[in-house]
């Protein structure tokens, strides 16, 4: 199967399908022309005005103005004074919706890449070697993400986009977790809308 990009229809649906859908799924990132990626395998769901985990809980500002925008829209945040962190807008407009991408696993098909990591790696089933990028922090910082790319689009970008490179993922391979630094959330600190898969 030749990888496609995600579509807009793919994002406006419930927030947690989506999260969940979105593993196996090949983040892509151009950087001076050549092309980076890597397999999704951990993402949160964020969802709506209610969920007082997610920032659109303080309303609409400048800050969660894009999650309030069409499907398909980047979110990035920049917390602790040293960490950006990926999100995609899901769902209709004007309602607050988002994933964000916690982990990946970084596909390295070059023999030189390989021989410079310094550390053997395993092959996961789709064949490849892979570095696993586990945080949003460690995954933002290696693709090169920052809040330069906050509200872009995400379906129309060539410089960050989403494909579909023919990975299965069945539904009993996708563990359901609590999400992570959310103890202030309330009820909503204990919903499993963390979602993470091990290819």
């Amino acid at each position: 199967m030749n990888p496609r990009k995600l579509t807009r229809e793919f994002f406006d649906r419930d927030t947690k399908v989506v999260a969940k859908e979105l593993l196996g799924k090949v983040l892509v990132r151009k950087i001076n022309g050549k092309k980076v990626e890597g397999v999704i395998i951990e993402t949160e769901a964020y969802c709506g005005l209610n969920d007082l985990a997610s920032h659109a809980s303080r309303g609409r500002t400048s800050r969660t103005e894009v999650m309030f925008g069409k499907p398909g829209m980047i979110y990035v945040y920049f917390i602790y004074g040293m960490y950006h962190c990926l999100n995609i807008v899901t769902e209709k407009e004007n309602y607050p919706a988002a994933v964000l991408i916690r982990s990946c696993e970084l596909i390295l098909p070059s023999p030189k890449q390989i021989k410079n990591s310094n550390k053997k790696l395993p092959v996961t089933s789709y064949g490849l070697p892979v570095i696993n990028l586990n945080g949003p922090g460690k995954l933002c910082r290696y693709f090169q993400i920052d809040r330069g790319l906050n509200a872009e689009d995400l379906i129309a970008s060539k410089e960050l986009w989403i494909e579909d490179g023919g990975i299965i993922i069945k539904p009993t391979q996708i563990k359901c977790l609590s999400r992570v630094g959310v103890d202030y959330a309330g009820k909503y600190k204990d919903k499993k809308w963390r979602y993470y898969v091990k290819l």
